[in-house]
């Protein structure tokens, strides 16, 4: 049973990672959802650990990746690149995991040109308000950055028509259910099911219980 991949998207301080830290606690108890680790050529942020965060490389390292082939999507935000390995997503999906892509729009784009069975979601913040005390509220960022990043937000939340799914993060534990919810939906489908459902067809059938 092949896998699906994820699309999660969401301008800067809109609650993306901590939606999906919450939906792997609470709802990966089979171990069947991953978490692709991005490389990044930025330094890390305070409590960032190589590989577990995303994988730290230099400029270099990644353009050589690049020329390889090696990412499934890759861009360039805010004067750092970011990129997704392709052989790690392509493995997990083939073990029958579901696959979550931390990315923007940009990316998105790019991995729908190579996937037609990928499914994504985008998560918006309430208000504008809103936003600006969670980006202030991390104390990692200067005024000068806050006021960028509350900028490309803007551009980035008019691409919120191109996903599946649209979440609107007000009300936290409620945005975690909607994000499982998706997950779940995908996981029921027929065609996502279909050996099974054959199998268990045909055990029926025959009046004997599925192998």
């Amino acid at each position: 049973m092949q896998g699906t991949l994820f699309i999660i998207s969401a301008p800067s301080g809109a609650g993306k990672s901590s939606l999906i830290a919450a939906l792997l606690k609470r709802f990966n108890l089979d171990d069947r959802l991953r978490l692709s680790v991005s490389h990044t050529t930025r330094a890390p942020r305070p409590g960032e650990i190589d590989h577990v965060s995303y994988h730290f490389v230099g400029e270099e390292e990644f353009k050589a990746q690049i020329d390889r082939g090696a990412f499934y999507e890759y861009a360039k935000v805010f004067d750092h690149y970011y990129g997704t390995s392709r052989e790690i997503v392509e493995s997990w999906l083939n073990e029958g995991k579901d696959v979550l892509l931390d990315i923007d729009w940009q990316g998105a784009r790019q991995i729908r040109a190579q996937c037609s069975a990928v499914r994504s979601v985008f998560i918006l913040p309430p208000s504008l308000e809103e936003l600006r005390r969670r980006l202030i509220a991390r104390g990692q960022d200067s005024e000068e950055i806050i006021a960028a990043r509350m900028q490309k937000a803007c551009a980035e939340s008019s691409h919120y028509g191109e996903y599946d799914y649209v979440i609107v993060n007000d009300n936290f534990d409620e945005s975690v259910l909607a994000l499982h919810s998706i997950v779940l939906c995908q996981r029921l489908g027929v065609l996502r099911q279909e050996s099974e459902l054959r199998a268990l067809y045909e055990s029926l059938s025959a009046g004997r219980e599925p192998a």
